[in-house]
């Protein structure tokens, strides 16, 4: 999934979906990767939304108009809008993913902090799917679905340490206490 799905929107509307989501991703990484300042996640959202402040409102309109045209009421616009942007923010949970995540869209948010004017759904159709996949779970936190095999170390028995037959000028007597492995 590369963003959420909007039944019979138009291109311009998808495209808003697009920049909205990457915009949601800037701030979940803004406030989800603290934990390594180099990669820059906080600034590069402030400049991000600072330069490019006019196409993500108008991407949020273009949303807004989307429900409006889709739903039966104004309530339930925004309570749908509402939903969306919620999925779109908890979307990039990064619980498996964490640092890939963070290192994604640190390289994600200066393309767009130096993306002129008007281009940052530009970089959202070229960068999406690579946001995406820098979610899933890999190495050490990835488990299997199906059995997990998992080897017991080989662990060796320690000396005696507190039995003073065992030791001699600091030297274990393996002859007296047993060997050790």
């Amino acid at each position: 999934m590369i963003a959420q799905a909007l039944p019979g929107a138009s291109p311009a509307e998808l495209r808003a979906a697009l920049v909205w989501s990457l915009r949601a991703a800037l701030n979940v990484a803004a406030l989800q990767c603290k934990f390594e300042p180099t990669l820059l996640a906080d600034d590069n959202y402030v400049a991000a939304r600072k330069d490019h402040e006019e196409e993500f409102n108008k991407a949020y309109d273009t949303l807004e108009k989307y429900f409006l045209k889709t739903m039966k009421t104004k309530k339930a616009a925004q309570n749908a809008l509402d939903v969306f942007s919620t999925r779109v923010y908890s979307s990039f949970s990064t619980v498996s993913g964490q640092l890939s995540f963070c290192q994604t869209t640190a390289s994600i948010g200066q393309d767009v902090v130096y993306a002129p004017r008007g281009t940052v759904g530009d970089v959202a159709q070229r960068r999406m799917r690579e946001l995406r996949e820098s979610l899933k779970a890999w190495g050490e936190q990835h488990f299997r679905t199906r059995r997990v095999t998992f080897v017991w170390p080989v662990l060796r028995p320690l000396p005696q340490f507190g039995n003073d037959k065992c030791w001699r000028n600091g030297e274990y007597q393996a002859r007296k206490c047993g060997s050790l492995g």
